[in-house]
């Protein structure tokens, strides 16, 4: 075997170990990956699982990255093409209902289960999820203030309190498709994110 091929045998394995991890902790919490169950749902041995990762945590940690990846293919990618400020704004968050619809991910929004199981731990698993939230209210943030510059939302708009509220008509969606399986939850959302920005 050359070793281009052994490079690309390798990073073949672990994107399956990624992909299957992630669907698992997206329905389970990061808790819920065990080498022992990856292991053998993959076919492959304790030792050759932890080669590409070390350690639980680093498995855990790896997760949190391909989540965000494909958080951002699905949601801010979409729309980049799009004017930052409220057209940027509003198509991220109808990808983000969209993303969330679709069930891109078994368990729903990776990131409202895996915050909600770590939140109050510390350690490095919990120091990721708060930056990559972190980093998306940043995202939001600066839209958001585009869109007052541009003369789209009001000048005295209060852009934290603007954040809040699109977050947590997300997490109420999340919420109603996951634990109710209300179908209508989406149609609820998007009326609730209309009338968020019809009210500045």
């Amino acid at each position: 075997m050359s070793p281009r091929r052994s490079v690309a045998d390798t990073l073949e394995t672990r994107q399956r170990i990624l992909d299957r991890s992630l669907a698992i902790a997206s329905a389970e919490g990061l808790e819920g990956l065990t080498i022992g169950r990856l292991a053998d749902e993959l076919g492959m041995s304790k030792a050759g699982l932890l080669g590409h990762f070390g350690t639980k945590e680093g498995l855990q940690l790896a997760v949190v990255d391909e989540a965000a990846a494909v958080f951002a293919r699905e949601v801010p990618q979409r729309v980049k093409q799009l004017p930052s400020g409220l057209p940027r704004l509003k198509a991220v968050c109808e990808a983000w209902v969209s993303y969330l619809e679709r069930e891109v991910l078994p368990g729903g929004c990776f990131f409202t289960a895996a915050t909600t199981e770590f939140d109050g731990r510390s350690g490095r698993v919990r120091e990721a999820l708060a930056g990559m939230n972190a980093l998306w209210r940043r995202d939001l943030r600066i839209h958001a203030r585009r869109a007052i510059s541009d003369g789209d939302l009001p000048a005295d708009t209060d852009v934290e309190q603007l954040i809040y509220e699109i977050i947590g008509i997300m997490l109420a969606l999340n919420h109603f498709l996951q634990l109710e399986h209300d179908s209508s939850a989406p149609v609820r959302a998007r009326k609730a994110l209309d009338r968020l920005f019809s009210a500045r």
